[in-house]
């Protein structure tokens, strides 16, 4: 009697607790759907605003200099006001020469790491050794560049770069005084703060390749480096790569850490690591606060427009690069030699 009585109570109840969650469903869809809108325009927004402030305070230096500031070599701001005292090419490359070979060593290195957690380490020590390496991403610049400036360049100086020269001193990378602070500090510097980001992306990218494809390759009878080479590195090509543009985005705005070790000093282009330099973002960081003229800070933002170009397109590059979804894979995964 009890059990029928409560029956229509029952589903009562339920009809009451499914039309409040449908009532709910309908406001939190479009409440949700406001929310992200908001939150993307936001992004949109700033990001905006950031680009015109940055072109309107670089209006001055453009419409004296035009696109010729880029090539300009000089950089003089007590000769800013004459018209010919400012150019962006010597810090372009310094940003250039930094950034290439920073990828160039960070590259293999982030690759290495990123097999050794997904293929090679054992599951104990594989959750460790990854968050001590991505901890290398939350250790502040400024700190970075301070151990930079009293650890880093002095075993520069008296260790690695008379060893470079004994070897490779007859190429001009690797010519002239060694000082500790210069362009071949400021890439390992940058080497150093980009792993993490690049090693992070390759092994997310590494875990996406399906199981059945390695043990397939390894059943056919393919070592496990052929399985690496044959099956994981063609899959993960494309977002390696987006990986790697990604931590070019990261070495490309670096400024208060490369601003310590760099030495700014720029007479023209050298080709030189041993020599000093500077970037794009360490410039700005160093000179903007004691910029004296209009003109000089106008120079500064253009540099920064010049920067945030080329951050924007590495980025946007990696993006469509991450999300490619044809992965071409070998034919045939045949047996090895």
């Amino acid at each position: 009697m009890s059990s029928q009585s409560a029956t229509p109570a029952s589903s009562s109840a339920l009809r009451l607790s499914s039309a409040h969650h449908s009532l709910a469903d309908r406001l939190g869809d479009p409440v949700l759907r406001a929310l992200t809108w908001l939150a993307s325009a936001v992004a949109i927004v700033v990001l905006a605003a950031l680009a015109y402030k940055v072109f309107s305070l670089a209006g001055e230096s453009f419409s004296r200099y035009g696109l010729g500031f880029i090539a300009g070599e000089n950089w003089n701001p007590s000769q800013g006001t004459n018209g010919y005292g400012f150019g962006a090419a010597d810090f372009l490359f310094g940003t250039a020469v930094t950034s290439f070979f920073a990828l160039l060593i960070a590259a293999p290195v982030s690759v290495a790491i990123a097999l050794f957690l997904t293929e090679l380490a054992p599951r104990r020590i594989r959750r460790p050794v990854a968050t001590l390496v991505e901890l290398l991403a939350a250790i502040p610049s400024v700190v970075l560049g301070l151990w930079g400036l009293i650890v880093l360049a002095p075993v520069m100086r008296n260790t690695i770069e008379p060893a470079l020269q004994s070897v490779l001193g007859w190429l001009p990378l690797f010519s002239g005084a060694e000082t500790g602070l210069g362009v071949i500090t400021a890439v390992v510097i940058l080497t150093i703060m980009t792993v993490p980001i690049v090693s992070a992306v390759t092994r997310e990218v590494f875990a996406t390749v399906p199981t059945e494809l390695k043990e397939g390759a390894l059943a056919l009878g393919a070592t496990r480096w052929e399985m690496v080479r044959i099956v994981m590195l063609p899959y993960a090509r494309s977002g390696m790569v987006g990986a790697v543009i990604l931590g070019l985005g990261r070495a490309l705005g670096e400024a208060i850490a490369v601003t310590m070790v760099i030495g700014h000093t720029v007479n023209g282009i050298h080709w030189s690591l041993f020599a000093t330099g500077d970037t794009l973002a360490s410039r700005i960081a160093s000179e903007y606060q004691g910029a004296a003229t209009s003109l000089q800070i106008s120079s500064l933002a253009y540099l920064a427009a010049i920067l945030l170009v080329l951050a924007l397109i590495a980025n946007v590059v990696a993006r469509l690069i991450v999300r490619r979804t044809t992965v071409r894979l070998p034919v045939g995964l045949g047996a090895p030699n």
